[in-house]
């Protein structure tokens, strides 16, 4: 869109142009629904939920003490081939 290089001071002639930019901007928040809605019956992508159930939090994973162990030993070994690789 082309900047003017004279500001406009007309008072008319600047609630015109934010009643079009409004109007334009309402056309593309349709459009925008119009896209998400199709979206969401395709199952492309995620739908918002209306259901009472999806709103609740869900409760917290516990993991075990074996599975602690088992998730630092590898996050060790991971940084331990990444040091000796940036060591070289």
């Amino acid at each position: 869109m082309a900047i003017p290089q004279k500001a406009v001071s007309d008072p008319t002639f600047l609630a015109a142009a934010l009643e079009g930019l409004l109007l334009q901007k309402q056309r593309i928040e349709d459009q925008i629904s119009t896209v998400r809605s199709l979206l969401g019956k395709s199952g492309g992508g995620r739908a918002a939920s209306t259901s009472p159930a999806a709103a609740e939090p869900r409760a917290k994973r516990t993991l075990s003490a074996a599975a602690r162990k088992r998730i630092a030993e590898a996050q060790k070994k991971r940084w331990a081939e990444y040091r000796k690789k940036s060591d070289k």
